[in-house]
């Protein structure tokens, strides 16, 4: 199964994923967005605009590819890939 990783920042509004190894299946991106969902409510859409859409802030990487097709989340995944949720920060 895929391994999910996220920015450290994202746990304070996912608790229930912080402190654990995540391991989800899914063979796109869009069904490893899902996979998460399922174990911590409203990530997908804190991700993924009405539209299934990525979201401007955010980037997805597998392995070390930027996900290309931030419209579906079509990008494949394979079982023994690293999947990295990141959030951009801004402010000042």
């Amino acid at each position: 199964m895929p391994r999910v990783e996220l920015t450290s920042h994202l746990y304070q509004f996912f608790p229930a994923l912080a402190g654990r190894a995540l391991a989800v299946e899914g063979r796109t991106v869009a069904e490893v967005v899902r996979a998460v969902d399922a174990l911590a409510p409203g990530f997908g859409f804190y991700v993924c605009d009405e539209a299934g859409r990525l979201r401007q802030h955010v980037l997805i990487y597998v392995g070390e590819e930027r996900v290309r097709d931030r419209a579906t989340l079509g990008d494949p995944v394979r079982p023994d890939d690293r999947v990295l949720i990141v959030q951009a920060l801004s402010g000042g």
